[in-house]
């Protein structure tokens, strides 16, 4: 049993570490990585994930993130900012916890602000309830 444990915990490991995005910007999936100059103008709503790459809450939320991105592009652009890596947008933000979802409009004026893992299925109840999908 602890040999199966050991392993299940390997390939989970494995399989998050292989899953993390490189590079700064994944334009295939309109998933934006700590890019400074963001267009609020062209989407709907920008989905903003404040985390790191080494919070484990924040991996969780890197799947997420990658679905909604593909799933309504040209309506939500989606942008990660690890603010261990770059402590600036933990500031400009006002994060107190990681990891924390901004959500803002096309005029630049945040509409909804969320703690922790946020799931899918809620983030996208709470863009209906919005009026934004």
């Amino acid at each position: 049993m602890k040999k199966l444990t050991i392993a299940l915990l390997l390939l989970v490991s494995c399989c998050l570490f292989c899953s993390q995005i490189s590079g700064e910007q994944a334009n295939e999936e309109n998933l934006i990585i700590n890019d400074e100059q963001l267009n609020f103008s062209k989407h709907k709503v920008t989905f903003i994930e404040l985390g790191a790459d080494k919070c484990i809450p924040c991996k969780a939320m890197q799947p997420v993130m990658r679905e909604i991105a593909q799933e309504y592009k040209g309506t939500i652009q989606v942008v990660f900012y690890d603010v261990w890596k770059t402590p600036k947008y933990a500031k400009d933000y006002g994060i107190r916890m990681i990891p924390t979802q901004v959500f803002i409009d096309k005029n630049g004026d945040e509409i909804f602000r969320h703690v922790g893992f946020y799931a899918k299925n809620d983030i996208i109840k709470m863009l209906k309830e919005k009026r934004i999908l």
